[in-house]
C-alpha cells in the first residue's frame, strides 16, 4: 500500500472513530442515492449509492451495484477462506482501487475493528478485520474495491443539479446478491415520487 493510501485510510478510520464518540453508533445519518437518469458518467450513470456523512463534512461512500468479473480468491490467492467466496468483488469506486474493503451485515453492537456504517450494517477497513469478515462472516458481507470521498459541499452541489434520488438506509437493499435491475427499480420509485408531489 502506498504511502498516500495508507495516511488516507488512517484519515477515514479516525474519522469514523469520531463519529462513533458522537453516538452514531447505529449508522443512522447514513443514505441511500440512486442515479438519476440525467446522470451522464462513465463511472457514476446508473449506481447505487451506500453514503455516511463525515465529520469534516465530507461523505464517504460505495457503489454498491457495480459487480466486477474479480472473485477474493484471485486477489488473495494464498488465503484459503478467500477462494471459498463465490461472490464477485464489486467496484466501490475509483479511488484507492487497490483497497479491499467490506460491508458486512449484523446485528447488535460493534464487536471488533469494524464501524457501523448503516443501520445492521458494519464497514471494515483494516486489513485483518477484512480478513476476519473473509473467515467468519462472508455469507453476510459485500466486498468492494475502492470507493469514493465527496468534499464538504460536493454531495450538495450535485443533490441541487438534480443528479440523485435521496432514499431511506435500507440493509436489504445494501446486501442483495443480484444487483442486476436494481438501479431501474429505485430510479423508478424516485421518478414515481417527483412526479407524484
Amino acid at each position: 500500500m502506498s504511502r498516500n493510501a495508507f495516511a488516507f485510510l488512517t484519515t477515514l478510520l479516525a474519522a469514523f472513530a469520531i463519529c462513533l464518540h458522537a453516538h452514531a453508533a447505529e449508522g443512522d445519518d447514513a443514505m441511500l442515492l440512486v442515479a438519476q437518469p440525467k446522470l451522464i458518467d462513465p463511472i457514476y450513470a446508473s449506481t447505487v449509492l451506500i453514503v455516511k456523512p463525515l465529520p469534516n463534512g465530507g461523505h464517504a461512500r460505495f457503489i454498491i451495484n457495480k459487480p466486477t468479473e474479480a472473485h477474493l480468491g484471485e486477489v488473495f490467492p494464498n488465503h484459503e477462506p478467500s477462494k471459498k467466496v463465490a461472490d464477485p468483488l464489486f467496484l466501490g469506486g475509483p479511488e484507492d482501487i487497490n483497497t479491499v474493503f467490506a460491508l458486512v451485515e449484523r446485528r447488535g453492537a460493534q464487536k471488533d475493528g469494524t464501524v457501523p456504517f448503516a443501520p445492521g450494517l458494519f464497514l471494515a477497513v483494516k486489513s485483518q478485520d477484512v480478513d476476519h469478515v473473509i473467515e467468519s462472516e462472508a455469507d453476510h458481507a459485500r466486498f468492494l474495491v475502492g470507493l469514493v470521498i465527496w468534499k464538504p459541499g460536493e454531495l450538495d452541489m450535485e443533490m441541487e443539479r438534480g443528479f440523485w434520488y435521496r432514499m431511506e438506509a435500507d440493509p436489504k437493499v445494501f446486501m442483495r446478491k443480484d444487483t442486476t435491475h436494481l438501479w431501474e427499480e429505485l430510479m423508478q420509485k424516485g421518478e414515481d415520487k417527483k412526479h407524484s408531489t
